[in-house]
């Protein structure tokens, strides 16, 4: 890859001296995101290689490419789940968007709590017939967004949900409540977290 050009000074004594004379626009000609030896992604080899010569001028080790694409990361929630009041018979859905590199896997599991609060989990769907699970990339890359959807709902579907994303560098967890009520007027309303 040819180096850019420098820019060019007029010699002392002439018109412009020590001025630096107006040359060409660099433009870096690959326009994907690159991985870093340093373990960030850049958005083009071009700014990784202006971060390496930046490191370089401070003494510390160049950054080479490692790859092309962003580099790789565990699962990060970006939307969790949030907690629901219901009445039976309704329909309910919890969502859940997560981000990782590689593109992470997104299940759902209800936690059992038993006696002396003993947990275990229950991976959905499972064999409940009014329970649907529906996961799809996006909307970013490298993003999956999930929903779990009761209809209709009753007494036994109350409890805590969890949304749960793994890849190849880790895991992600976030969790909600479903709250199955009698009636409408059974919902707690709160201000600045005092229940009226």
């Amino acid at each position: 890859m040819p180096r850019p050009p420098r820019p060019r000074v007029a010699p002392s004594g002439k018109a412009g001296a020590g001025r630096a004379a107006p040359s060409g626009v660099c433009v870096c000609k690959s326009r994907y995101p690159v991985c870093g030896s340093d373990g960030l992604t850049y958005p083009t080899a071009c700014k990784l290689r202006a971060a390496s010569l930046r490191a370089e001028s401070r003494g510390a080790r160049p950054i080479v490419q490692r790859s092309k694409g962003s580099c790789e990361q565990g699962p990060s929630i970006v939307t969790p789940p949030k907690d629901i009041w219901n009445v039976t018979g309704a329909q309910i859905f919890l969502s859940c968007d997560v981000m990782g590199i590689p593109t992470p896997v997104l299940t759902w599991n209800k936690i059992l709590r038993g006696q002396y609060a003993v947990q275990r989990m229950e991976l959905l769907p499972g064999d409940r017939d009014n329970l649907a699970i529906q996961t799809r990339g996006g909307p970013e890359k490298h993003e999956v967004t999930g929903w779990v959807l009761i209809s209709p709902l009753s007494k036994d579907d109350a409890g805590e949900y969890e949304c749960h994303a793994s890849n190849s560098k880790g895991e992600a967890t976030a969790s909600a409540r479903i709250n199955v009520i009698d009636a409408l007027q059974d919902i707690p309303v709160t201000k600045e977290g005092a229940e009226l």
